[in-house]
């Protein structure tokens, strides 16, 4: 996998150096990987929390704030909504 590749999808800058750097990290995590795929796992069953353990609340909608106070703490907002930067290109 080439680093670039990954560096254009993540949308990061990278320089050379660090492309050198991570090109390096990412061949040692694959290799491992590939190492991991040659376990034998035959018999083995795979883990599986215990969910029903796992306290549950009632997913009751609750309205204990006042929107105006969270929009004062925004940098910036509008006709009742934050405003954020453009994240997407055209």
């Amino acid at each position: 996998m080439e680093i670039k590749k990954v560096a254009y999808l993540a949308r990061i800058k990278l320089t050379e150096e660090e492309e050198e750097y991570f090109e390096k990290q990412l061949q040692s995590i694959l290799s491992f990987v590939e190492q991991l795929k040659e376990v034998d796992t035959e018999g083995i069953e795979p883990f599986l929390p215990p969910f029903e353990e796992t306290p549950l609340r009632n997913d009751d909608p609750v309205r204990d704030f006042d929107p105006s106070l969270l929009l004062k703490q925004a940098p910036e907002s509008e006709d009742n909504f934050f405003v954020v930067p453009r994240v997407v290109e055209y």
